[in-house]
């Protein structure tokens, strides 16, 4: 079941090393753009209260999808399981914490800190949240069904953006951040028991 195309034993710092690189991303973009990536980030507890409210309906989909019975579903977690439990199961939560921190600030800060609006300046509103957030899709495609996904809820964190009435690019970093450390948790759940049961049968034969 180990088959993961990341080696383990590198996966914390390989994988903080390529978020955090998506903030100098961000800053070259925003310097071709003449966009600030930082300007809408700001402290707000209803920004933090949006953004933990908006986590929750991503989270309870994410476990819905567990009880699913259609193929392309399965597929989805299965790559999931296979890719990142044997990774994420060797740490702990607060390293988990941490790395969804980081993904959280550093790609919320490329695509909706300077991607979204600087497709918004150029093609209008509705426009460039729709197309930045297609682009948010593709580079997490690792199945045709996922980039549908990924594309719907990088729309959703576009929404949330302005959620309130105000533009606070802190709002998407929470949901973001705090979706994925939930998600982190959940399949190093699953993948450890199923590490567990394989071993015990392992041993058994």
């Amino acid at each position: 079941m180990d088959d993961s195309p990341i080696k383990p034993e590198n996966f914390f710092k390989t994988a903080c090393y390529f978020e955090g690189s998506l903030i100098i991303v961000a800053v070259v973009l925003g310097w071709i753009a003449d966009i600030d990536p930082f300007e809408h980030i700001y402290f707000s507890e209803n920004a933090i209260l949006y953004g933990l409210f908006g986590t929750l309906p991503l989270f309870f989909i994410f476990l819905a999808m567990d009880h699913m019975k259609f193929a392309s579903i399965k597929n989805i977690r299965q790559i999931l399981l296979d890719t990142l439990g044997p990774s994420l199961y060797r740490y702990k939560w607060a390293d988990l914490f941490i790395l969804a921190a980081i993904a959280g600030v550093s790609e919320e800060v490329l695509f909706r800190g300077v991607i979204q609006p600087w497709m918004e300046n150029s093609w209008g509103m509705t426009a460039g949240l729709i197309a930045s957030n297609v682009l948010f899709g593709l580079v997490h495609a690792i199945t045709p069904l996922y980039a549908v996904l990924a594309t719907s809820v990088g729309i959703y964190l576009g929404l949330f953006l302005d959620y309130g009435g105000e533009r606070n690019l802190l709002t998407p970093i929470v949901i973001h951040a705090v979706y994925d450390f939930l998600a982190f948790l959940v399949i190093m759940k699953i993948y450890r028991v199923s590490h567990v049961k394989d071993t015990k049968n392992s041993s058994d034969q």
